[in-house]
């Protein structure tokens, strides 16, 4: 039972077993998700979103790696996710500060998508650095680190874009 809840947890509902590039299919699932938890709760909603699945994904991560030599196994895709939701922040809490739909954002919520998947593939710097823990937390951690790199590029896209 454990296992399986794990694996679940792990694969976001299996989405880590699709192919080709089962990352960019958890990073795609983000999206919707990371919508609804912003439409029902806005900004705050995302936030504790991210904090749950960190939490969750830190305990099954172990337990579906348990015993094999891949500590990140392609499988895995909660940490997208996470990531995912990270790179969306700024769109969300612009749209919950300003009584904005989230959706007129939507250039945003591509500049997120397409710089959190460059970050995550490329694994720059830091992002590098957390991958190569070999551990639970540093595949969750360059997924977070990418996100906030995505998120970061997100405003600055927006203040070039807008003229700031």
């Amino acid at each position: 039972m454990k296992q399986t809840l794990a694996r679940w947890i792990a694969t976001v509902l299996g989405v880590g077993y699709l192919r080709p590039a089962p990352g960019t299919w958890g990073s795609l699932i983000a999206l919707p998700w990371g919508w609804l938890l912003h439409v029902v709760g806005g900004f705050p909603l995302l936030l504790l979103g991210i904090a749950v699945a960190f939490a969750k994904g830190m305990w099954a991560i172990p337990i579906m790696t348990k015993g094999q030599t891949d500590h990140d196994p392609s499988e895995i895709v909660v940490d997208e996710l996470i990531g995912q939701w990270i790179a969306l922040l700024p769109l969300s809490y612009v749209a919950w500060s300003r009584g904005l739909d989230v959706l007129v954002l939507w250039p945003g919520w591509i500049t997120a998508f397409v710089l959190f998947r460059l970050f995550d593939i490329w694994k720059p710097w830091l992002v590098g650095w957390a991958d190569r823990r070999g551990d639970a937390l540093g595949v969750i951690l360059d997924d977070v680190i990418a996100g906030v790199f995505a998120a970061i590029g997100v405003m600055i896209a927006a203040a070039l874009y807008h003229g700031l």
